[in-house]
């Protein structure tokens, strides 16, 4: 019923962690190597007999439509080589299908990464399970499923398959050299198609991992422009990237400007928190912790701790800032084993 598709390169230290999870799912398994010189082709050949060579072309929507060719299975699940399934309820996986055959299927996308010396978690719907009959991918890079000539794009339905993705960690040398590669075929994609505002997003985000926030705010702001749907996820997230990019860039005034479009983001605590920090960084106390307060009742969220721990963080510096370190004691306490909080009650009980 479903086919599995995998494009990879030179991931022999990270294969056989995905491989192991997918194979006892007991769905047939399509590798496509793009001219790996390590081990990773042993490695595939270990879990699957449909291992094909395909000659890099600068193309990410191409090689994953090649991929789809080479499948058995109309229902085609799209997996990325750092990527290990976490939990997988197959019999409603394809109940799911059943009931929107049509339709595009979201995987919950897990991703662990630190950055500055502090953990963080992101959790993420991602448009991965679909028919090839109906469905195919365009665009060079951070390809997108697009739906076949005369058919209407079904319902997009979350399916009950968790997967842990590893590509947002590594240090600041890594990710410039990923991101330069992203950047490149970017470049080239936006010459073609013109000012796409889904490109200039992907530009952004691929500048703000590379930690350059001014750049970054300059392709969000392009892309922002545009009249744009404030339901999209991409949407929402650029947003909040820009947020987070202008305060990296100390533009806090200019950030203050994100109130304008308050109504339409505020949907998720994501976005109510990052409120709370604009407010915060521009000396807005009684505003910041209003917004922090409404975080935390709320109950959609992407990052973890932005509905919970992290806010409650950031009231407790508030009331320290301000002389309050009853209060701020209070609040850190709220904040379970968050070792910033833990840190700031230990310094408050030694004066």
């Amino acid at each position: 019923m479903i086919s599995i598709c995998m494009i990879v390169k030179n991931e022999e230290n990270i294969l056989e962690d995905c491989l192991k999870q997918l194979y006892p799912i007991g769905y047939e398994i399509v590798i496509i190597d793009t001219g790996s010189i390590d081990g990773t082709r042993e490695i595939a050949s270990r879990y699957t007999d449909k291992v094909y060579n395909y000659s890099w072309n600068n193309d990410f929507a191409a090689a994953r439509n090649f991929a789809i060719s080479k499948a058995s299975n109309e229902y085609i699940m799209m997996i990325d080589g750092d990527e290990i399934v976490v939990s997988c309820d197959k019999a409603g996986l394809e109940d799911t299908i059943h009931k929107h055959p049509d339709g595009i299927g979201r995987l919950l996308v897990i991703s662990n990464y630190t950055r500055n010396g502090e953990s963080y978690q992101t959790n993420s719907r991602i448009s991965r399970l679909f028919s090839k009959e109906l469905y195919h991918y365009e665009g060079r890079i951070h390809e997108q499923l697009e739906a076949n000539e005369t058919v209407t794009t079904g319902t997009v339905y979350d399916a009950p398959l968790h997967i842990h993705h590893g590509g947002y960690e590594g240090d600041i040398e890594s990710r410039l050299k990923k991101t330069e590669r992203n950047i490149n075929l970017l470049l080239e994609e936006l010459a073609d198609k013109g000012d796409d505002p889904y490109i200039l997003y992907q530009l952004g985000k691929s500048f703000y991992m590379r930690e350059d926030y001014l750049t970054s705010c300059e392709w969000f702001g392009k892309a922002l422009y545009f009249d744009l749907d404030p339901r999209l996820d991409y949407v929402q997230d650029m947003v909040e990237s820009y947020g987070y990019a202008l305060l990296n860039c100390e533009q806090y005034e200019t950030a203050m400007g994100l109130l304008g479009v308050y109504d339409d983001f505020a949907v998720n605590a994501d976005f109510v928190y990052l409120i709370g920090l604009i407010y915060m960084n521009n000396a807005m106390f009684t505003e910041s912790i209003a917004e922090f307060i409404k975080a935390t009742k709320m109950s959609i969220y992407k990052m973890d701790g932005v509905n919970s721990y992290r806010a409650y963080y950031n009231i407790g510096v508030i009331y320290e800032c301000l002389g309050q370190a009853d209060k701020a004691k209070a609040y850190y306490s709220k904040c379970g084993g968050y070792s910033l909080a833990i840190s700031r009650i230990q310094e408050i009980q030694k004066l």
